[in-house]
C-alpha cells in the first residue's frame, strides 16, 4: 500500500501548503498586517455562534423576542452563545474599520485595486448582514431602526414604495420581513467567506503589501513559522478582551431600548442603529433632503472605490499632506460617530451637516 506522503501532489495539499505554510511574506510586515487572519477567526466565530443560536430562534414576531429570553436563561451556554454573537459583530467591525483604514494609510487602493474591491464588496455585505441579524432579536430598537432604514427606500423615485413593500412583504415591518431577514441573515456570511476567498486570490496574485512602500519582493520569507507565530499573539489577546467583555459587561455595546419587546404603538425618544453605523446614520440625517440623505450615506461608503481610480502615488514613499488628511479623517468619522448618537436637536443637527461636508473635502485629499 502506497504511503500517505505530505509532500504529494494532491491540489488540496499544495493549495494548503503554498496559502499558509510557504506563502511569501515580506518581512517587515508589522501587527497591522494581521487584521486579514484576525477578521478570518472572527467570521468563524460568527458563523459557528450563529448557527448553534438558529436551533432555538423562532423567527415570529410573537415569539422571536421570547425565544432569545429562552436561550439566555434555559439553554446550557446559551448566555455565553448570544453575548459572543452579539460582540463578535462589534470586533468584526473594529477589526475591518482597522483593515480598511491601515489600507487608505499605505496606498492598498492604488498598489491592489482588484484586492481592494473586493473587500469593498465584503464591507457593504457584512454592513447588510449586521443590519439584519440587529433586527432579529425583536426589540423595541432592533424594530424601530428596521423601519428607519428601510424607509429610505421609499426616497427611490417611481419605484421606491413598491420596492419597499416588497423588501416587507407588507405594508410594514411585520411577520414576513422578520422571516426574510433571518434567512438573508444566515446566508449573507456564507456569501462573505466566499468574497474573503475570492479576497485571498486576489491577494495572492501580487503579495502583500509592506509598510515600508518598496518592492515586497526583496524582502520575503515564509509565512510559517515567524508570521504564524506573530498573528496568533493578537487572537490570544483578543480572545482574553472577548471573554472580559462577554463575562463582566455583555451589554455595553448594546441599546437598552432592546431590553423591551417591540411594539408598533409606542417609538422610542432618540432611534439609532448599532455603533459601527452611528457615522453613516449620522451624515444620512444631516441632508434635508430625503433623497440627498440616502445619497450621501450610500456615496460615503461607496467613495472607498474611488480610491482605486486615483492617480498612482506608488512612487511617493512619504506625503505629508496625504498623511495627515487621513488622520483628519479618522477624527471626523469619530465625530460622525458621536453625532449620530445624539438627538436630532441644536447644536448637533449644525454640528453634523459641518462634520459631513468636511468628511467629503477631507476625502479628495485621500
Amino acid at each position: 500500500m502506497k504511503k500517505f506522503n505530505m509532500s504529494s501532489k494532491d491540489p488540496l495539499i499544495l493549495l494548503a501548503k503554498n496559502s499558509l505554510l510557504s506563502l511569501p511574506t515580506p518581512f517587515s510586515a508589522s501587527f497591522m498586517w494581521n487584521m486579514g487572519f484576525l477578521l478570518g477567526m472572527t467570521l468563524i466565530l460568527q458563523i459557528v455562534t450563529g448557527l448553534v443560536l438558529s436551533m432555538n430562534y423562532i423567527p415570529h414576531t410573537s415569539l422571536a423576542f421570547d425565544s432569545v429570553i429562552h436561550i439566555m436563561r434555559d439553554i446550557d451556554s446559551g448566555w455565553a452563545m448570544r453575548y459572543l454573537h452579539m460582540n463578535g459583530a462589534s470586533l468584526f467591525f473594529v477589526l475591518l474599520y482597522t483593515h480598511i483604514a491601515r489600507g487608505v494609510y499605505f496606498n492598498s487602493p492604488q498598489k491592489l485595486p482588484m484586492v481592494w474591491a473586493s473587500g469593498v464588496v465584503i464591507l457593504l455585505a457584512t454592513m447588510g448582514a449586521a443590519f439584519m441579524g440587529y433586527v432579529l432579536p425583536w426589540g423595541q430598537m432592533s424594530f424601530w431602526g428596521a423601519t428607519v432604514i428601510t424607509t429610505m427606500l421609499t426616497a427611490i423615485p417611481y419605484v421606491g414604495k413598491s420596492t419597499t413593500q416588497w423588501l416587507w412583504g407588507n405594508f410594514s415591518v411585520s411577520q414576513p420581513t422578520l422571516n426574510r431577514f433571518f434567512s438573508l441573515h444566515f446566508l449573507i456570511p456564507l456569501v462573505v467567506s466566499a468574497l474573503a476567498l475570492a479576497h485571498l486570490i486576489f491577494l495572492h496574485q501580487t503579495g502583500s503589501s509592506n509598510p515600508t512602500g518598496t518592492n515586497p519582493d526583496y524582502d520575503k520569507t515564509k509565512f510559517f513559522p515567524y508570521f504564524m507565530t506573530k498573528d496568533t499573539n493578537p487572537a490570544l489577546m483578543i480572545c482574553m478582551l472577548m471573554a472580559t467583555l462577554v463575562t463582566i459587561s455583555p451589554n455595553l455595546l448594546g441599546d437598552v431600548e432592546n431590553f423591551n419587546v417591540a411594539s408598533e404603538t409606542t417609538t422610542p425618544a432618540h432611534i439609532q442603529p448599532e455603533w459601527y453605523f452611528l457615522f453613516a446614520y449620522a451624515i444620512l440625517r444631516s441632508i434635508p433632503s430625503k433623497l440627498g440623505g440616502v445619497i450621501a450615506m450610500v456615496g460615503a461608503i461607496l467613495m472607498l472605490m474611488v480610491l482605486t481610480m486615483k492617480k498612482n502615488q506608488l512612487n511617493k514613499k512619504f506625503n505629508p499632506t496625504k498623511k495627515a488628511a487621513f488622520w483628519v479623517f479618522v477624527a471626523l468619522v469619530m465625530l460622525l460617530t458621536w453625532i449620530g448618537a445624539n438627538p436630532v436637536e441644536p447644536p448637533y443637527v449644525t454640528l453634523g451637516q459641518t462634520l459631513t461636508t468636511l468628511y467629503f473635502t477631507v476625502y479628495i485629499a485621500l
